[in-house]
């Protein structure tokens, strides 16, 4: 026995050995295609995806994100009066590299479908009001289905318009908010409407990460949002639209940091 051992133990090396001599495939080109698809499992020709260097910390733009906010400049959003279609320049103010959120609602000079999306803020613990007055804001995407941000930390108000709700429809799984004064992180992964001659015929969907909990999981979004009444995909749509970031007149008002986003296919 003790012989037999020796042996077993002085062979597995060799083996090891082996192993390493002979490299793992890269792919095949003798497996079944993919059912719906042109390619073959494991195929050795299915193009590989490009590598992308994430950001050095947990909430940093990836090297391939356009940056939408950094604490220096509002140039890649403006504004817009009621009486003038003319686009005006942001009037939010920044202070310590914080977007302050006042002054009317903001809209991104640039158009966006399915994306990526972040966005950390922050409302302050003495924030005037309660419910749905208190550290209100919102992320719209293509200028109309709202994610909504709020500070529910200790401030009751409808399932429906809480932070990480699609508002006025679907409540957020759970209530993830830290306490004011301490800063928010949304990750969203928004998916646009199908469209066809520019009617829906599949409805958008949304991802929600709030503070790192998932919050909202590849949800229906019902139509675009209303207050106080239903919805639905009637009329048509854009391709694109601009994302719109609220302002709820909250006193003092909402801070803003970190905002960037990668479109989606």
């Amino acid at each position: 026995m003790k012989r037999s051992f020796a042996l077993a133990f002085v062979a597995a090396p060799a083996l090891i050995l082996s192993a390493q001599e002979k490299p793992s495939p890269v792919g095949y080109s003798d497996t079944p295609v993919i059912p719906g698809t042109k390619w073959k499992v494991h195929d050795i020709d299915r193009p590989r995806p490009e590598a992308v260097a994430p950001g050095a910390k947990l909430g940093d733009a990836p090297a391939d994100a356009i940056i939408l906010f950094d604490g220096k400049s509002t140039d890649a959003f403006f504004a817009k009066k009621k009486d003038d279609p003319k686009p005006q320049p942001c009037p939010w103010k920044i202070e310590n590299g914080e977007l302050l959120v006042s002054g009317g609602d903001c809209w991104t000079k640039q158009e966006f479908a399915s994306c990526q999306f972040h966005i950390e803020w922050k409302s302050e613990p003495h924030t005037k009001g309660n419910s749905q007055k208190k550290g209100n804001g919102g992320v719209f995407f293509m200028d109309r289905f709202e994610s909504q941000m709020l500070d529910c930390h200790n401030n009751p108000t409808y399932a429906d318009g809480m932070t990480g709700a699609i508002y006025g429809q679907t409540p957020p799984l759970v209530n993830a908010v830290r306490p004011a004064g301490e800063w928010q992180a949304y990750d969203i992964m928004f998916t646009a409407p199908k469209l066809k001659d520019g009617k829906v015929v599949e409805p958008a969907r949304i991802t929600t990460l709030v503070n790192g909990v998932c919050v909202q999981n590849g949800t229906v979004i019902m139509g675009p949002t209303k207050h106080k009444d239903v919805t639905n995909y009637e009329g048509t749509f854009p391709a694109k639209a601009p994302i719109r970031l609220q302002d709820h007149k909250n006193e003092p008002p909402v801070r803003l940091r970190n905002i960037w986003i990668r479109p989606l296919p």
